[in-house]
């Protein structure tokens, strides 16, 4: 089973939350026997895009040539496309992202074809207008469609017109695949940032909600360690420093190791993601799977299917500092509560969430599709008798 993933960044060039959804699939499905190849933009010069070997996958990249509204456009990755595409036997799409309804019909894709739904589209709400008939002839000219949760399925306006063809399957991570805490790196952050304190992970956006667990945090002792870098990172240290906070740390981007450090070390993950365009969050699913409370805002999104109220964590209304920090004094001040909320989450992680339950689904998929289209071909050219 040979499968092409077609994405807007991957690894090496980018890193982030839907580049490690992706990576998860393909190495957790490689070891079902499922062949990966991820065709993916980059801004290096083309001189410098030979396909390279990253963790039993092949990464193909084409150039960036230019982006409008943070929609990447390549001219070359139309080629590469069809190319790519009649090597495989399924094209799996990840959407959101505009370029890929139009590569898609540009290369001729004759494949099957499954997308995965990571997000509607919120903020471009101007140029969905002029979007939306490409957008939805895209969405029914794939076969099969993968919501990321049951909550956005149940949520999503878009989804609901193709729920004939949609499914569920949750991300899922391999907690092997990350790095062992070092004791002498836990010692070093146990230095830095104290005993106790919550942690936010995630690369610095819009939809993130991080003014708002600024504002939470003003007035309180509470330390915040937010790990990340982004578009609005100077946004936020300004706004920081006018609420006058002493305790939150900005650390900026963190290789994997010092990350999972941060994530052992943790009292709690604050998750304060306000828009839908937080459609899943696999930085609040790693707080899941290393054990520990979470808060999070409810947007009708999978933060809700990781993190269920009372359960795991806590769940506030988005968008409001004053429940955002009454949830964090309610964890702070009872440890005992915060304990078994997080073995609760994990426990959750390993029921739900994990990359071999991931594989299983994706492959038993991309199976499903390849014989659909081998019966269609067989009845298309079977004699009439």
């Amino acid at each position: 089973m040979r499968v092409l993933h077609f994405c807007k960044t991957y690894f090496p060039d980018s890193v982030g939350g839907i580049e490690q959804v992706i990576r998860q699939m393909c190495v957790s499905t490689g070891r079902l026997g499922v062949t990966n190849h991820v065709l993916s933009l980059s801004r290096k010069p083309g001189r410098e895009l030979a396909p390279i070997e990253f963790e039993g996958h092949t990464v193909h990249r084409a150039h960036l040539d230019f982006e409008l509204a943070s929609n990447g456009v390549s001219l070359s990755a139309i080629g590469k496309l069809a190319r790519l595409a009649r090597e495989v036997d399924v094209v799996h799409y990840h959407f959101p992202w505009p370029f890929t309804d139009m590569a898609h019909f540009m290369a001729r894709i004759d494949k099957p074809t499954v997308l995965t739904y990571h997000s509607d589209i919120v903020r471009q709400k101007t140029l969905l207008r002029f979007y939306q008939p490409l957008k939805h002839r895209f969405l029914q000219s794939v076969d099969s469609i993968v919501a990321t949760s049951p909550n956005y399925l149940a949520s999503s306006a878009v989804l609901d017109r193709y729920r004939d063809k949609t499914r569920v399957i949750a991300f899922g991570l391999d907690k092997t695949s990350y790095p062992a805490p070092d004791p002498v790196r836990l010692a070093h952050w146990r230095a830095q940032v104290g005993p106790k304190f919550f942690l936010f992970v995630g690369v610095l956006r819009y939809y993130k909600g991080l003014h708002i667990l600024l504002e939470a945090a003003a007035g309180t002792d509470y330390p915040v360690v937010i790990v990340g870098a982004g578009p609005i990172e100077q946004e936020l240290r300004a706004h920081a420093a006018r609420l006058g906070l002493k305790k939150v740390m900005f650390v900026g981007k963190l290789d994997e190791a010092d990350k999972v450090a941060l994530l052992e070390l943790c009292y709690a993950v604050a998750f304060p993601s306000h828009l839908r365009s937080e459609a899943f969050g696999i930085s609040l699913l790693e707080g899941a799977m290393f054990g520990k409370p979470m808060i999070s805002s409810e947007i009708g999104t999978g933060t809700t299917y990781i993190n269920v109220h009372g359960e795991t964590g806590l769940v506030v209304p988005p968008s409001d500092p004053q429940a955002l920090r009454a949830a964090m004094t309610a964890l702070w001040n009872d440890p005992q509560m915060a304990a078994e909320m997080g073995r609760r989450a994990e426990t959750r992680y390993w029921r739900l969430f994990t990359s071999e339950q991931m594989a299983d689904d994706y492959t038993a998929l991309y199976r499903e599709l390849a014989a659909r289209r081998v019966r269609v071909g067989r009845t298309a050219t079977a004699p009439l008798g």
